[in-house]
């Protein structure tokens, strides 16, 4: 039989923190891709967009993943397993670092743009539906294959966005307001996805979705991204152009003159004096 499943078994905790985290995400990526942004190909331009990457993936995995603990499945208890989350995990940062690596060193035209949004954009959809696959609900889960459709149409445009916005906007309030739309992308993505979600069990099961070896799980598995965003945002605000929004390159410093600017028969004599003597 069709069992009831709901996405706020937590109220708007989670939806919230999931937004939270998507959005703070996107912020540190977005300032970390400014920080390379005029520099050459090495290994300094090299950190911040791999920095950048995993703060994009890490906040996009944990919006899901967050968002995941608020849903539940009326007389059935959910767990996840552990191999397929990480993997998940895995698959969201590469599938990014592949779309930000595209445009950071190959610019944001259409060509370069469009296939790293479409590449970017099934990954983070595949993300989510492996992800999906690491629940067990004791039943059969199925989907809407048009909702699903849409699902991914959303993540494709979201990434693009995301990766547009990566290369082209600078100023810090510009960045905040961008994070906050892609924030909303991601999240639209996400309960897109499930929304196509149906759960048939064939028996109720005991227990409930506040069973302490579920929350402990879910909360060891948040551990990790969510200390390499704590990192991310560490090392943004401790660097000055960053923060400050200043050009990542400075032109370089005029040679100090060696000898006197006078001749070397001359005497540092004033300008006036000069005419005098003339």
């Amino acid at each position: 039989m069709a069992a009831d499943v709901s996405e706020f078994h937590y109220g708007l905790v989670t939806p919230i923190a999931a937004y939270l985290m998507a959005c703070l995400g996107a912020v540190l990526a977005l300032r970390c891709t400014t920080r390379s942004i005029g520099r050459g190909r090495g290994e300094k331009r090299f950190g911040w967009l791999a920095l950048g990457a995993v703060s994009l993936g890490c906040g996009i995995w944990t919006m899901h993943f967050i968002a995941m603990i608020g849903f539940s499945v009326d007389g059935a208890l959910v767990s996840y397993d552990a191999g397929r989350t990480v993997l998940s995990l895995v698959v969201c940062i590469a599938v990014v670092a592949a779309g930000v690596f595209l445009v950071g060193y190959r610019g944001s035209g259409p060509v370069t743009l469009g296939t790293a949004g479409v590449l970017t954009g099934l990954g983070v959809a595949v993300m989510h539906y492996l992800g999906m696959t690491a629940m067990n609900t004791g039943g059969t889960v199925h989907y809407d294959t048009t909702v699903v459709v849409l699902s991914v149409v959303i993540a494709v445009v979201a990434a693009t966005a995301a990766l547009w916005a990566a290369v082209s906007i600078r100023a810090v309030w510009a960045t905040v307001g961008a994070s906050l739309v892609m924030g909303a992308a991601v999240a639209t993505m996400h309960y897109t996805g499930m929304a196509a979600v149906s759960v048939h069990v064939a028996q109720t099961q005991t227990g409930g979705q506040s069973s302490t070896s579920l929350l402990a799980f879910l909360l060891v598995m948040l551990a990790g991204p969510v200390a390499a965003l704590i990192l991310a945002a560490a090392i943004v605000m401790f660097d000055p152009e960053v923060v400050g929004g200043q050009r990542d390159w400075t032109a370089p410093e005029t040679p100090a003159p060696t000898g006197h600017p006078w001749h070397s028969t001359d005497s540092p004599q004033s300008v006036a004096d000069r005419r005098y003597m003339s």
